[in-house]
Order: C-alpha cells, then sequence, then structure tokens
C-alpha cells in the first residue's frame, strides 16, 4: 500500500509538507480557495473535509500550491517583511492627514512628503497641547517607518546577489520598468517562472486576465479575475507605469543592463516598443488609464516569462 499525504494550506507554512518528502512520502498542499464545495453542504468538520480532500485528491480535482524551497521562502519573507513596513508607513502618514483634515490645516505645495513638505510640518502648531501630542507622535511614527523600509531595502540589495535566483533576478531588471524590488519580488513570490508551460498561465495566476460569464451566444468579460498572488500582481502594476512615456533606454536603465547577454536585451528592446506603443495607442482611444496599466502589465508578465527562459536557474 502506497501513502499519499494532502492538506490544505494555512498559516503553519510547509513544514509537514518537508518533513514528510524528506522522509520519502507522497504529500501535496491544497489550495483551500480552489477547493470545489457545494453550496448545499452546510456541515463542516474535520473528518469530513478530510474524506473530501482524500477522495478529491485521489480523482485529480484539486488544484496544489507551489512550495518553494526554504532559502527561496525566506527571500519571500525578507519581500513581504518590506511590504508590511510600507504598509505601516502609508497608514502612519494617512493617520496624520486625517489629523490635519478634521483640523482645517492644508498642505498648498504639490508634493507631499518630500524635504518641503517635512519643513513645512515642523512650522505647523495644533490648537491644543493633546492635539500637539498626537501630531508629534504621528511625524515620529512616519521617519520610525520611513527608516525601516529603509534599512528592509538595504537588507534586499545586500542580500539578494548571494541568492541562487540572483542572475534571473537581474536578467528581469533589463526590462524597463522593472527595478532590483520589482524583480525581487517576482522571483521571491512565484519562483522559478519556467515552471509555466505558456505565459498565458502565469498571466492567469497573477489574476491579470478579464473575468468572464458567457453562456450560449452570449458573450460577457469583466474587470480582471485578482486571484493568485497580490503581491507581484501589485508589483507589476506599479512597475507598468513606466511604459506611459516614450521608448528609450535611459542611463538607469542602461546601468542594469550592462553585463547581460544579447538574447535578454533584445527581448526586453522587443517589450519596450511594443508596451509603450500599446499603452499610447489605447489611451488614445480613450481607454480608462487603469485598464490600460492593467492590459500593460499583463503582457510585462510574459516578457518576464520570456525572459526567465533564457537564464539557467542553479538546482
Amino acid at each position: 500500500m502506497e501513502l499519499r499525504f494532502v492538506y490544505e494550506a494555512g498559516p503553519c507554512g510547509y513544514d509537514i509538507y518537508r518533513y514528510l518528502t524528506s522522509k520519502g512520502y507522497d504529500c501535496a498542499v491544497v489550495s483551500p480557495a480552489h477547493i470545489p464545495r457545494s453550496a448545499a453542504d452546510r456541515i463542516k468538520t474535520d473528518r469530513r473535509d478530510a474524506v473530501t480532500l482524500a477522495r478529491m485528491h485521489r480523482a485529480g480535482e484539486l488544484t496544489y500550491v507551489f512550495v518553494p524551497r526554504e532559502d527561496d521562502e525566506a527571500m519571500r519573507d525578507l519581500v513581504r517583511a518590506r511590504q508590511d513596513a510600507v504598509k505601516a508607513q502609508r497608514v502612519a502618514r494617512q493617520q496624520l492627514h486625517a489629523l490635519l483634515l478634521r483640523l482645517g490645516i492644508r498642505y498648498s505645495g504639490k508634493k507631499t512628503w518630500g524635504p518641503t513638505h517635512y519643513r513645512w510640518l515642523s512650522d505647523q502648531k495644533m490648537p491644543t497641547p493633546e492635539q500637539q501630542i498626537v501630531f508629534q507622535e504621528y511625524i515620529n511614527t512616519i521617519h520610525e517607518a520611513t527608516e525601516r523600509v529603509e534599512r528592509y531595502n538595504q537588507h534586499i540589495t545586500a542580500l539578494v546577489p548571494s541568492w541562487r535566483m540572483a542572475p534571473v533576478v537581474q536578467a528581469l531588471q533589463a526590462l524597463r520598468g522593472v527595478s532590483l524590488l520589482v524583480a525581487t519580488t517576482t522571483v521571491a513570490e512565484l519562483g522559478d517562472l519556467t515552471r509555466f508551460d505558456h505565459p498565458r498561465q502565469l498571466m492567469s495566476f497573477l489574476g491579470l486576465v478579464p473575468s468572464e460569464d458567457s453562456s450560449g451566444n452570449r458573450r460577457r468579460q469583466g474587470g480582471i479575475t485578482k486571484t493568485g498572488n497580490t503581491h507581484v500582481r501589485r508589483a507589476l502594476t506599479e512597475a507598468a507605469q513606466a511604459y506611459s512615456f516614450p521608448a528609450r533606454i535611459s542611463r538607469v536603465l542602461l546601468k542594469r543592463q550592462e553585463g547581460l547577454d544579447k538574447d535578454i536585451l533584445d527581448i526586453a528592446w522587443k517589450c519596450q516598443v511594443r508596451l509603450c506603443a500599446r499603452f499610447r495607442r489605447l489611451m488614445a482611444k480613450g481607454k480608462n488609464r487603469n485598464t490600460v496599466v492593467i492590459a500593460t502589465a499583463r503582457e510585462l508578465a510574459a516578457f518576464m516569462w520570456a525572459i526567465a527562459h533564457k537564464v539557467p536557474v542553479p538546482v
């Protein structure tokens, strides 16, 4: 008798999977969001869930989670910790802005959170001592969060070169808009991009394809599905903004492309020419900018997939 194990992905991570596979057992981790469930089933117990998983696993009706290597998971934890720090910084800024808005204090400048804005904040005096304390604590929290984000940036910059996926990260930076953080986030979250047989699979995994509700002769498409990895989808959406400008190789991009193979550079230039022209063409048709950005991010993922196939990944 051959034993096979399956369990749902959750906060406990992949220790069970790694332990069982190290003992030579077959084990799979299932995506809870993709487990088929009947709307009429109103009874949920651990035993019923286990029986359902076993039955569907035997029938091959489950969607399995890609389990990263331990070193890849460590880099992913570092990238996600930076994203948590960025979120904390954003929340602190929103809280300060809400306080000033309630007190009728408005900044007349164009760019916020720069040196000029901070100097303006230092000149503000709150109506009461209590509010002055709150104001200063918000300022201190913002400074602490900003320093924390910067520390994470320095750690990522220092640790990526020693990571086994560093060649892929470096190659992806040949693309316009794909900085070190975007490339590291993509590779840390997705692992080896070549595990996807076709770029459409990658697009679908990232939730960048349109949703659809069709029946008979009627075909209706809606917004993107937003399934899969939200971290990479957000990073690619930000990277796609760079293609709103004409195609060119800037000094910063030229420095990132130093030492890369010609095949990778050719893909990067082809990507830039195509996406910059498509961005302008869709905007000229009157498309919503957010829709254009998502369409650009979807194609950018395909070019990243193509570049990943040009870089050998160390085992």
